[in-house]
C-alpha cells in the first residue's frame, strides 16, 4: 500500500510504486502485473487511477496491454524501471561503462599503431 502524500496525484503515487517494484523484479516470474481489480483493491483508489497508473507505464515503455488479457512486462522492462526509479544509480552505471570504453579504444589504438608500424 501506498502512502498518500498529497504532493502528487494519486495515480502518479501508483504509478511510482509500480516503477519500484517492477525494478525490484516483483513481477518477473509472471511478467504480468496485477490486474486492475486488484490494483483498486491493494492501492485502494478507482479503476480510473488505476488505468491512468498503467497508462504511465506503457508512456515509460516499461508495460504493454492485451484487452481481456491483462498488463505485461516489456523485455527489458526491469532495467528501464530501475533507471526511471533512481537516475543517480543509471548515471554512476554510464560513466562506469564509459571509462571501460575509453580503456577498450585506448587498446584498440595501440594495436592499430603496432600493425600500421609494421
Amino acid at each position: 500500500m501506498v502512502e498518500w502524500t498529497g504532493k502528487q496525484f494519486a495515480y502518479q503515487q501508483v504509478a511510482d510504486d509500480l516503477r519500484r517494484r517492477i525494478a525490484d523484479s516483483e513481477f518477473a516470474d509472471t511478467g504480468q502485473l496485477p490486474s486492475y481489480g486488484d490494483l483498486q483493491k491493494a492501492y485502494g483508489v478507482t479503476v480510473t487511477v488505476a488505468r491512468t497508473a498503467i497508462n504511465q507505464l506503457k508512456a515509460d515503455g516499461l508495460v504493454v496491454t492485451h484487452q481481456g488479457k491483462g498488463v505485461f512486462l516489456t523485455a527489458d522492462a526491469s532495467r528501464s524501471a530501475a533507471q526511471l526509479v533512481d537516475p543517480v544509480a543509471t548515471v554512476a552505471e554510464l560513466r562506469d561503462e564509459v571509462d571501460k570504453l575509453r580503456t577498450e579504444v585506448g587498446k584498440l589504438r595501440q594495436r592499430v599503431a603496432a600493425l600500421e608500424g609494421n
